[in-house]
């Protein structure tokens, strides 16, 4: 993982010597130094008074802790173990229950679980609100400390007490710690003409597994017509990585840029020639778990009117957080810059709002009852076109998969949908066009 290096300055609580000059020192930024003495009383009788001793290490991690958590929800200290699960968070492998999480109002918020985790698999859902681990509160914890207690041994296991909207009263669920080995990219034909891609998180080879997924979809079904990509749930992870899928069905332009304070923060990345499934069209699915990264591919399609955001509203985290090392085992993750799709969107706070809003919803199939069709009439005519009842048996097939896939997944069944109407509105248009071009062809034969 690379990360970028800031400037860091070193402040000395037990004695401070100033080497500069007053005029130096007006150059800058003055410190506060009125507000230092305050911190350094505090820190004093704390050290002295407080019920127990408390070691300096503490006390200041304490501080770091303190500073960071109070900025923004992402910003945070990284400890050894935290930097460890940071890391491997971005490999796609880590030990724990598989949740994305950030603090709200103190409690510990769900953005989304991994697919095929111990929490998805246990019904976990984004929005989700952690009050309490193993009976612990987790009012007062630092996301970072939240974390760590949910990571453990491999086949242990922790209760969680979870608030859920709609939900009069708080409910417990005990997890079992397990292995995450995060497959970022998933990819299958849905259906002749028809492939789905679904991104889980943007981790460092994220951008390089989607296009060996769109090469072997395309080697599947060589007449591909469309494609649904999945970010439903996707917590986002690198930019960089976000930026190349969303290259991947751009030709040109911008796909996002960020703006900061510091000079290195302000970064414009655009599209590389080259559609990788050649303007084929694309419905991009989104939630409310579909955060940062994901936001960032369904903004720049959306604003290119290259694919139709299909869904609801996204999460709304339009921040990006640099990952500061502080020395070989600890570093600070701090929200350096705000990004904005190529039209100059931000949606932090906000969300990208789908194009048409599809809500998740269980849907149950009608039963025909006593409705009979002329195919099943004893005696009745054959089908003058060929037609046999291996034709009948097969429709009836396709017809039970769409009915399983809507009872499964409305919105992929919505998406699917809309990508047929667009194949044949445009395959109208076609032939309307050729049959106009005949019809001028005979005129000037005439």
């Amino acid at each position: 993982m690379k990360f970028r290096l800031l400037p860091a300055a070193l402040l000395a609580l037990s004695a401070v010597s100033w080497a500069d000059t007053a005029e130096e020192a007006d150059e800058r930024a003055q410190l506060p130094l009125d507000d230092l003495r305050t911190f350094t009383k505090v820190y004093s009788q704390i050290r002295n008074t407080y019920v127990e001793e408390v070691s300096d290490q503490k006390l200041l991690e304490y501080a770091i802790k303190g500073m960071l958590s109070e900025l923004d929800p992402h910003s945070t200290y990284l400890d050894a173990n935290s930097f460890d699960d940071l890391q491997m968070n971005t490999t796609g492998e880590y030990g724990g229950l598989g949740i994305e999480v950030g603090m709200e109002n103190g409690f510990v918020k769900v953005i989304a679980p991994i697919d095929d985790s111990p929490a998805s698999r246990a019904g976990i859902e984004a929005g989700d609100l952690i009050v309490t681990l193993d009976d612990k509160p987790v009012r007062g914890m630092s996301l970072s400390e939240a974390i760590e207690q949910m990571r453990g041994p491999v086949g242990s296991d922790i209760v969680l007490s979870i608030v859920r909207e709609g939900n009069d009263q708080p409910f417990d669920v005990t997890l079992t710690r397990d292995t995450i080995k995060v497959n970022s990219v998933r990819a299958r034909v849905l259906e002749p003409g028809y492939g789905y891609l679904r991104i889980a998180q943007f981790q460092l080879k994220t951008g390089d597994d989607l296009l060996k997924r769109i090469t072997k979809l395309k080697q599947d079904e060589p007449n591909l017509k469309g494609l649904v990509l999945d970010l439903r749930n996707n917590p986002g992870g690198i930019l960089q990585s976000s930026v190349k899928v969303a290259d991947a069905f751009l030709n040109e332009g911008l796909v996002v840029y960020t703006e900061g304070r510091v000079e290195n923060a302000d970064v414009k990345y655009h599209a590389t020639p080259g559609d990788e499934i050649n303007g084929l069209p694309m419905v991009v699915l989104i939630n409310e778990g579909s955060a940062s990264a994901s936001e960032i591919v369904a903004g720049a399609l959306q604003d290119h009117g290259r694919a139709v955001i299909m869904g609801t509203d996204s999460f709304g985290k339009g921040s990006v957080q640099t990952v500061i090392p502080i020395s070989e085992d600890r570093a600070i993750k701090l929200t350096t810059a705000l990004y904005y799709t190529p039209s100059g969107r931000s949606i932090q706070a906000q969300g990208i709002e789908p194009d048409i809003i599809v809500e998740r919803a269980k849907i149950t199939a009608l039963t025909r009852g006593g409705n009979f069709k002329e195919a099943d009439l004893n005696g009745r005519l054959e089908n003058g076109n060929g037609g046999d009842a291996l034709d009948a048996k097969a429709r009836e097939e396709r017809s039970s998969q769409r009915d399983d896939l809507a009872a499964r997944d409305n919105q992929l069944y919505e998406a699917v949908n809309l990508l047929k109407g667009i194949t044949i509105f445009a395959k109208h248009g076609q032939d309307k066009s050729a049959g106009k071009s005949t019809q001028m062809a005979d005129r000037t034969g005439d």
